[in-house]
C-alpha cells in the first residue's frame, strides 16, 4: 500500500485547450479557401505552418482521393497530439469541440475515422469513434464539419 496521497477532484477529468493557431495561417487559410485552386492553396498553407491543425483538416476535406485525404487527417491528428502534449494534456482529459481552438484536431480526428471507415479499416475506425467521445462526451458535435 502506497503512502502517496489521491488527489481527487470535484470537477472531473482536466480539459485542455490548444493555443489558438497562428493569425498568419489563419489569414492564409481563409484566403487559400476563397481562391481559384483551394486544394493547392491549402496544401501551401499546411507546408508553410504545418501545426497548423485547421489547415490538415481543411486539407482532408478538399482532397479529391481518399488516401490523400487519410494521409491529411493522419498529420493533422499526429500533429495535434503534439500540441495537446505541449498544451499539458497527459493521455486523458477533455479536449472539448465547444473550445474553437480544438477544432482542428478534433476535425481531423473525425476525418480520418471517417475516412479508415470507408477503408473497411474497422479497427481504427473503432479507435478513432471511442476516442473522439472520450475527449468530448457530447461528441458528435452537430457543427463538427466546421
Amino acid at each position: 500500500m502506497s503512502d502517496a496521497p489521491v488527489h481527487l477532484t470535484g470537477s472531473g477529468p482536466p480539459e485542455t485547450i490548444l493555443d489558438p493557431e497562428p493569425d498568419e495561417a489563419v489569414m492564409a487559410l481563409t484566403a487559400a479557401l476563397d481562391g481559384d485552386d483551394p486544394l493547392d492553396a491549402v496544401a501551401a498553407v499546411c507546408a508553410r505552418w504545418p501545426q497548423c491543425l485547421a489547415a490538415w483538416a481543411e486539407l482532408g476535406d478538399l482532397a479529391d482521393q481518399p488516401a490523400f485525404a487519410y494521409a491529411a487527417y493522419r498529420t493533422g491528428y499526429h500533429r495535434g497530439l503534439d500540441r495537446l502534449r505541449a498544451s499539458g494534456w497527459r493521455g486523458s482529459g477533455f479536449v472539448r469541440w465547444a473550445e474553437p481552438d480544438n477544432r482542428g484536431f478534433l476535425r481531423s480526428l473525425a476525418g480520418l475515422q471517417r475516412v479508415a471507415a470507408e477503408f473497411g479499416e474497422h479497427d481504427e475506425d473503432e479507435r478513432c469513434s471511442l476516442f473522439l467521445r472520450q475527449l468530448d462526451p457530447s461528441w458528435p458535435a452537430a457543427d463538427h464539419d466546421r
